[in-house]
Order: structure tokens, then C-alpha cells, then sequence
């Protein structure tokens, strides 16, 4: 039976791992916060001391961290990822983190005989507990064949990229759009409510029309609660926006919109919405509109 480990439990990695456990694989998980491992010990799941002690144990690793730091981190610390890692052993980062950080990770585990795999995810908190993420790969073929027991538990779908580094470049591109999309929405909303309409006809209208969507569906109910409780944060979503950024900047491709709706998330991660979800963005738009 394959062992999976599992580090990082935060929003996302607790619900992936919740489903691998419910599934009554061999999993066993490791977080920073050794608290947050409780409930899915109780589930069954084991607790690791280290990261470097999960990936000694384990065949196949994953990990979800917040940022390119983290993964960094992770991987290179004393007692890190790379430390467990032995010929044939598996680890998958789904965080979302630029290509230089994959590549440099990537490299370091295939240097220690190791195979590795990105799949950063898309999807948030409620995909990642119904298991339809959608995972986007790149790396070690054999690997990607290996995981797909674990990988069709917690997503819905998974592509398949041959280079190292594309699947973090795709995360990237869905998510600058998914951002300028939500600050246009937030405008969108602003500029109504001010001129008179109701912002919950302005949203009846939208779902009439070519730009319906599930976002919009979803966000925009709870843009009018005033529910702001975070299935995606807000300052991961900036993390995202910066890298996007960057990477047009590597690419010589200019990214007006991209720039102008960062510009809205950093107002709102410095004005302290940072820990919730991105959508409160719309707040600090309606404020300053």
C-alpha cells in the first residue's frame, strides 16, 4: 500500500488531506503549527515530526504552502523535505510559487535521486472539500502516473505539462485573470450602487447575460452579506497578482490591467483585509471609488 505524507494544513492542504485519510489511504501529516494536525489524526491519518521525517517514511509526498518563501523553506531547511528524500521517493508541491522556485526545487530533489512533480491547484476551499480541484502538473511522467489515485480524491481533473515550471506559469495566467475579473466586478458594483441600483439587480442582470459565471454567482451574494470569510485569501491572491506580474516582466509582455487590479489588492491587504477572502477587495473599492 502506498504511503502519502502530506505538508501544510492550512485552508487548503487540511481539506485535501481530509479527503486522502477519508479515503483510507496511509497518510501521514506534518504542519508548523503541530495543532493543526489534531483533528486529522483523530481521522487516522499519523503525525510527522518533520518534513524530513514524512518524506522518509512516505512513497509520495505533497505539500501546500503559502508562498514561494515557504516552499523554499520547506524544502532546504535542516530537517526539510530534501533530507527525507532518497532514491525513488515522491514529492509534489501544489503550492503556488513562481517557475525559478519550482525549477530550483525540482532540481534539488532530482539530484538526490528523488522524482518530482508541481501541481498547483485550481480551485479554493470549498473545491478543495468536495475533491474537484483541478490540478495543473508538471514534472516526472511516472510520478504524475503514481499519484493519480490521490490526485483523483482531491481534484476533479489533472493536466499534464511536460516542462517543469508550466504548470506554476498556468496557475499564474488563471489566476491574474480570476483577479482583474473580481476588481472589475468590484467596480462594476460600486459605480451601480452610487448611480442608484440595487447591487442585487445588478447581479439578477449579469446572470442573464455572456458574462455569467460561477464567481460571480457565488461572490456577489456574498459581497452583499457582507460575508467575507475566507475561502481564498485576499493576500494570496496579491502573492499571485505580484508573481503574474513578474512573470510578464521575464516575458516582455506588458500587463496594464494586471498592474491597475494589484494595485486595488496591495490598498486592501496594507488597509487590512489580508486574511480575508479576496473578494473583500470590493470593499475597500466601494470606499474609495
Amino acid at each position: 500500500m502506498t504511503k502519502y505524507g502530506f505538508l501544510g494544513l492550512g485552508i487548503m492542504g487540511n481539506a485535501m488531506a481530509t479527503n486522502l485519510v477519508n479515503a483510507g489511504l496511509d497518510v501521514t501529516v506534518w504542519n508548523r503549527t503541530r495543532e493543526k494536525c489534531a483533528p486529522l489524526v483523530v481521522l487516522g491519518a499519523r503525525q510527522g515530526n518533520s518534513p524530513a521525517e514524512v518524506t522518509g517514511q512516505c512513497d509520495i509526498t505533497f505539500a501546500m504552502v503559502s508562498d514561494p518563501a515557504a516552499a523554499s523553506s520547506l524544502c532546504f531547511d535542516s530537517e526539510g523535505v530534501l533530507e527525507g528524500i532518497t532514491p525513488g521517493k515522491g514529492y509534489i508541491d501544489v503550492s503556488t510559487v513562481d517557475p525559478a522556485t519550482v525549477l530550483r526545487i525540482a532540481g534539488a530533489v532530482k539530484n538526490k535521486g528523488g522524482r518530482f512533480l508541481e501541481a498547483p491547484v485550481s480551485g479554493s476551499k470549498k473545491p478543495a472539500e468536495d475533491g474537484t480541484l483541478v490540478f495543473l502538473c508538471g514534472g516526472d511522467e511516472t510520478l504524475y502516473q503514481d499519484a493519480q489515485p490521490a490526485l483523483q480524491l482531491m481534484g476533479k481533473k489533472s493536466f499534464y505539462f511536460e516542462n517543469v515550471g508550466q504548470g506554476a506559469q498556468m496557475k499564474l495566467v488563471i489566476n491574474m485573470i480570476m483577479g482583474t475579473m473580481m476588481t472589475a466586478f468590484g467596480e462594476g458594483l460600486a459605480v451601480g450602487d452610487k448611480a442608484g441600483l440595487k447591487i442585487v439587480d445588478i447581479l439578477d442582470v449579469l446572470t442573464q447575460g455572456a458574462v455569467d459565471n460561477p464567481m460571480f454567482r457565488l461572490k456577489g451574494l456574498q459581497m452583499v452579506q457582507k460575508n467575507f470569510s475566507p475561502a481564498f485569501p485576499l493576500k494570496h491572491m496579491q502573492k499571485d497578482m505580484r508573481l503574474a506580474l513578474q512573470l510578464g516582466d521575464e516575458l516582455g509582455q506588458s500587463l496594464f490591467t494586471t498592474g491597475a487590479a494589484n494595485n486595488w489588492y496591495i490598498k486592501a491587504r496594507k488597509g487590512g483585509g489580508a486574511n480575508d477572502d479576496f473578494s473583500a477587495v470590493f470593499k475597500y473599492i466601494a470606499d474609495q471609488f
